[in-house]
């Protein structure tokens, strides 16, 4: 206790100067944490799908429609429950170009089955979006909604009929479905086209089976098809960010970097201030070991607690105020292994910043230490 007690009158010599490095640490840590939440969200994003539940696609490529005409023959294969569609439709808020927000044209009696608000399945313009999208464009049920279209042109207006909450917070809660037959009729000229089979299986042990199946059936059609899980779909449909992973682990360590340099500047330079009083130290018994000690304690003390403070500060500044980077994210996550890592690389820079300046302490001659500067 008593050499804690020394290491904080150490770091309260200069306050301002401690303060200033403490809140370098915790914005690193912060921005590092942060930064490994998107990998986090990206992560559960893909728990969302399941490993029975399977989606058809189109085998080139996913922006490559399929026609409607599939549906019967797939809803036929022995095991399939039920066949839904799914089209992506791309548009943006004649408002604000910027305000991004998923919106997606779905087949309502299969898509969401369970489904009983009459108002949305009647009307053909009627949506549903998710209530955190609601909230926070401020929207009323009842209100008609005008999005302009980019892969379908023109200016649609959706009737928002009914909010919905997702069970799963990775699911998102951003986004607006809509009838398939309204975006067939007027999008797509009635060529009935649709971007994505969703099939729910009666019997999920036969899903490897099924996959097969699926795709021999249109293996020499126009649009053959790719069949796999709801999962290792929702794996290809992130992997489209392509090195985005790679490039925010570089930046989480760049910045790392940067701070470990100050740090260890910062430990330098204090311990070259005090060196006639490190000199005293060695004077009234204290051993090198105890020298060495006490400088890599003061070292740890000020980015630990900056360590600390920026992750937890990410865990539950991001988390609670749902940040989903204005609807391309799902409501972030940042798991206890993220706040973990950005603690741990706190100690790291702790430990390395204050090794050098220790060794150099506790190696220091009395003589010189109290030598009068010239």
């Amino acid at each position: 206790m008593k050499l804690l007690s020394l290491v904080l009158v150490n770091l309260g010599r200069n306050k301002r100067r401690t303060i200033l490095t403490l809140l370098s640490v915790t914005f690193a840590i912060f921005l590092y944490c942060a930064l490994g939440g998107v990998l986090d969200t990206l992560a559960e994003s893909i728990k969302v799908g399941s490993e029975t539940g399977l989606v058809t696609r189109n085998k080139i490529s996913l922006v490559f429609p399929l026609p409607l005409s599939y549906r019967d023959r797939i809803a036929a294969v022995p095991g399939v429950k039920r066949v839904s569609v799914s089209n992506w439709f791309g548009g943006r808020d004649p408002n604000d170009p910027h305000n991004f927000f998923a919106q997606l044209g779905v087949d309502a009696a299969t898509y969401m089955p369970l489904y009983r608000n009459a108002a949305f399945m009647s009307e053909q313009t009627a949506c549903v979006v998710g209530e955190a999208l609601f909230k926070r464009m401020k929207w009323k049920l009842g209100q008609t909604v005008p999005i302009n279209g980019t892969i379908y042109p023109g200016s649609w207006e959706f009737t928002i009929r009914a909010v919905y909450r997702a069970k799963r917070k990775s699911f998102g809660e951003e986004n607006l479905l809509f009838h398939w037959k309204y975006l067939d009729q007027h999008g797509m000229g009635g060529r009935a086209l649709v971007g994505i089979y969703v099939l729910e299986l009666s019997d999920p042990a036969r899903a490897s089976a099924i996959t097969r199946e699926v795709d021999a059936m249109f293996e020499n059609s126009a649009a053959a098809t790719r069949t796999e899980t709801e999962r290792a779909f929702q794996a290809g449909f992130i992997s489209m960010y392509g090195n985005v992973p790679f490039v925010l682990r570089v930046i989480g360590l760049a910045v790392v970097f940067a701070i470990l340099l100050v740090a260890a500047n910062t430990m330098a330079m204090a311990i070259r201030e005090r060196t006639s009083e490190i000199g005293v130290l060695k004077t009234l018994g204290f051993e090198h070991g105890t020298i060495f000690r006490l400088v890599l304690i003061e070292a740890a003390v000020i980015t630990l607690g900056g360590g600390a403070l920026g992750a937890l500060s990410a865990k539950l500044l991001i988390e609670g105020s749902h940040f989903n980077a204005m609807g391309f994210l799902p409501p972030m996550t940042v798991r206890w292994s993220t706040v973990t890592a950005g603690v741990g690389m706190a100690v790291l820079i702790g430990a390395v910043s204050g090794l050098i300046p220790a060794w150099q302490a506790s190696r220091l001659r009395i003589v010189q230490a109290l030598r009068p500067a010239e």
